[in-house]
């Protein structure tokens, strides 16, 4: 299937909606003028001719509960909104339709959700129960816990805000001031829904640091880094083709692979290969995307040990090595956990696996639950003979030869054990989840807690710096070739970090080569809309968020992917970069940005990479971007509209 942009043109058009509620306002009013009348000419038949009041008549008339025509919020009820409801999802007949023309909304500590109408007001005495939290409550319609997974966005130019809740909604207030009102108090239950503590300045200061404070409140942060950044890209000395903000997706490839397509490896030379069930496929790279070969190597062919568990449990990740002529293939021990006890190397030349490698530290068997190259551009180097490895503690670098330097004699050794060259096995729980490399060789690492760590390349012991994150794990990173930005992926958002400041003596550094101390920019956060949120499904979620591949200085990445079920995301990097992008004009918090390309696909993806940069043509500012299900690959190119 083809490229989509984001349907931004299926948010709530306040002109369309208010059209849509003055049909049904109009039609209300009629009723309700035709019953007011009938109840007058009715009442005047039952009472004498002359009534005793006027006020008499109003109140016995109140009392009827009829429909009076009005179109001003009751200003009795507390917290008024106006409550829209979103259907149609992405076909022709979408809109918006007025669910409640007037209700109420309030914010309860609880400790169920799914609950009926009866229980609602017992849940009032859980109010300092350890394992409440707070949700948000709309009319009889809305009953959410108040969390990142609503993906709240707001509007406020418009005093709304719409968010999910087994549906798309839209709340409309009635002043400025109620729908500040309303986001501050969010805001609050979020931090204390996501942390555990109230929102008051001191607890935030503990969960942030003073030096992070900006995170919260981003207002008060400062943004010159991401403005000095945007005036380097565009004058990048390495800029060959000029940054088009209008871009399209053309599906250039597709072909159905061989089975089911577990990872992929993209090389910078020849060929790119697709991990599947039973065995790899090796595909040619081309300026427009990646193209079949018919070359197929079996995981239970060539001269392995009869042994190996690799037949039994399919490899999960790929890592190219020695100017992309061997392979290590890690697969996990469980399922449903990726940590590995060790993994295979393959010979891409003779299609076979050559030995199988021990995970070993001090005579102890451990496990890894990831792989990655040394740097960048490391698999391009034919000479290389180490990886860095990462489990929930462990942060460090493996080698394949023995300690005197020496290859190991793999014909005569049962199983060959990688040395541990370096490294730090930390004490207390760091729960790492993802890492990822500079073209220096620095390390950024993403953690349970959200905290996101950065390592030079001299020590894998401290840090130099630590983000706190915004409290939800991060699951997978990236950064760039330069170290300037780091994305991290959550389940609900990426978050994209600046890690540029300026230090005592007016030098700008990166946060891998020094203390940031308080000069720390806010960052950006990458979001869906609700209603492609919504569209995206429930248990879909963002995954394995990556920047375009260069490996060159003096180029800079151009765009930003991530997956999230069946939808391929795309951001323009220098659009979210730009601080005076329409996305963050009229937003409260952090800024984030809305703007992005979707690639829709029949079945569930698995990965979405861009290729390398010198496979991108004259035509367009990008290399093709990858696209694989488990039974399917598709290329697509990025070029200038016309």
């Amino acid at each position: 299937m083809g490229a989509n942009s984001s349907r931004e043109d299926l948010e709530l058009s306040d002109s369309d909606a208010e059209q849509y509620e003055e049909q049904s306002e109009q039609e209300e009013e009629k009723d309700g003028e035709e019953d007011y009348q009938d109840a007058k000419e009715r009442s005047s038949e039952r009472r004498p001719k002359t009534p005793s009041s006027l006020d008499q008549v109003e109140a016995k008339l109140k009392a009827l509960k009829l429909k009076y025509p009005s179109s001003t919020p009751n200003p009795n009820i507390k917290n008024a909104v106006k409550l829209y409801l979103h259907i149609g999802g992405n076909t022709p007949i979408a809109k918006w339709v007025v669910s409640d023309k007037i209700t109420s909304y309030s914010f309860a500590k609880t400790s169920r959700i799914n609950v009926n109408d009866d229980e609602e007001e017992d849940d009032e005495d859980n109010e300092e129960g350890e394992d409440s939290w707070w949700v948000l409550k709309v009319s009889s319609k809305i009953r959410v816990k108040v969390s990142t997974g609503m993906q709240l966005k707001t509007f406020g130019d418009q005093c709304r805000v719409d968010f999910v809740d087994k549906g798309v909604w839209a709340m409309k207030f009635f002043s400025n001031e109620d729908y500040k009102g309303f986001v501050t108090k969010f805001q609050e239950c979020l931090f204390e829904n996501t942390y555990g503590v109230e929102a008051t300045e001191e607890n935030k200061v503990k969960v942030y640091g003073k030096d992070f404070i900006g995170w919260v409140k981003p207002e008060a942060a400062d943004d010159s880094m991401w403005e000095d950044a945007d005036e380097s890209f565009s004058k990048s000395p390495g800029e060959e083709t000029p940054v088009r903000m209008n871009q399209d997706l053309r599906e250039e490839f597709e072909e159905a692979a061989n089975g089911g397509i577990q990872s992929l490896a993209l090389g910078a030379l020849d060929n790119s290969f697709l991990v599947g069930d039973s065995g790899i496929q090796v595909v040619k790279n081309f300026a427009h995307g990646i193209h079949g070969k018919g070359v197929y190597v079996n995981f239970d062919g060539g001269n392995r040990r009869s042994g190996s568990s690799l037949v039994h449990s399919t490899p999960k990740k790929a890592l190219l090595m020695k100017a992309e002529t061997n392979m290590l293939l890690m697969s996990p021990m469980n399922d449903g956990k990726p940590h590995a006890a060790g993994l295979h190397q393959l010979d891409i030349e003779t299609g076979k696996i050559v030995t199988e490698w021990k995970f070993m530290k001090d005579g102890t068997d451990i496990a890894m639950r990831d792989v990655a190259n040394d740097s960048k551009g490391a698999q391009l180097d034919p000479s290389g003979s180490t990886f860095l490895g990462l489990d929930d503690n462990r942060l460090c670098r493996w080698d394949m030869r023995d300690r005197k330097g020496m290859v190991q004699d793999l014909a005569n050794a049962s199983t060959p054990v990688l040395n541990w060259a370096q490294g730090h096995q930390f004490s207390r729980g760091t729960n790492f989840q993802s890492f990822a490399t500079t073209g220096d060789g620095s390390i950024v690492v993403g953690s349970l807690d959200g905290k996101i760590r950065l390592y030079s390349i001299n020590s894998m012991r401290q840090a130099k710096t630590a983000f706190p994150g915004l409290g939800s794990p991060i699951t997978h990173v990236d950064v760039t070739f330069d170290g300037k930005w780091i994305l991290g992926t959550t389940d609900t958002y990426l978050i994209l970090v600046c890690t540029l400041f300026t230090d005592k003596d007016g030098k700008t550094k990166t946060g891998f080569t020094g203390r940031m101390g308080n000069r720390i920019s806010a960052p950006r956060l990458l979001k869906l809309n609700p209603l492609d949120s919504h569209l995206a499904g429930a248990n879909n979620k963002f995954r394995n968020a990556q920047f375009s591949w260069v490996t060159e200085n003096g180029k800079q990445e151009r765009h930003l992917v991530a997956t999230v079920g069946k939808f391929s995301v795309i951001w323009n990097f220098l659009q979210v970069k730009n601080g005076s992008h329409e996305c963050y004009r009229h937003q409260e918090g952090l800024k984030s940005c809305y703007c992005y390309k979707i690639v829709l696909k029949d079945d569930s993806i698995v990965d979405s990479r861009f290729m390398h940069e010198k496979f991108a043509v004259t035509d367009s500012p990008e290399a093709p971007l990858v696209i694989a299900t488990p039974m399917k690959v598709s290329s697509f190119s990025i070029s200038s509209r016309r």
